[in-house]
């Protein structure tokens, strides 16, 4: 099974060649490792063992500052499950929609040296994910 947990140069570059202008949603399918894997990060490990869902939380906590600076916020959150059209086998534990203020704004907040000091907690929280970039309908 292929998982997805960060974006590649050509889906970077692909992105980018979208010319998005505006604000963009962002749509963030969500399944989290039953214990976190904080191995890639050891100095953000907690004392003791939490769940992926926990480090995901953590994630969110650290990064919301960051992504309100850039003009950013958390439209909706909310429980996942297993689709009602779509692959019967295939489920995700949370979804998550972020506005961003821009696709600039976006790679402001991504590259933010802040931010990225938390990131941690994000890989030691995702067993998968999918990323869709969204733009309003003209």
């Amino acid at each position: 099974m292929t998982t997805y947990l960060e974006p590649t140069q050509a889906s970077g570059r692909a992105l980018m060649m979208r010319g998005l202008t505006g604000p963009v949603v962002m749509l963030n399918l969500l399944r989290f490792r039953d214990v976190a894997d904080y191995s890639a990060d050891p100095g953000l490990a907690p004392d003791s063992p939490i769940s992926g869902a926990e480090a995901f939380d953590r994630y969110v906590a650290h990064t919301d500052p960051f992504l309100r600076e850039t003009g950013g916020e958390v439209i909706f959150m909310g429980e996942g499950g297993p689709f009602l059209i779509g692959p019967e086998a295939e489920y995700w534990d949370r979804v998550m929609l972020v506005r961003q203020a821009s696709l600039d704004a976006f790679m402001a907040f991504a590259d933010h040296a802040a931010y990225l000091e938390g990131i941690g907690h994000r890989t030691a929280a995702l067993q998968d994910s999918r990323l869709l970039p969204i733009a309003p309908m003209a």
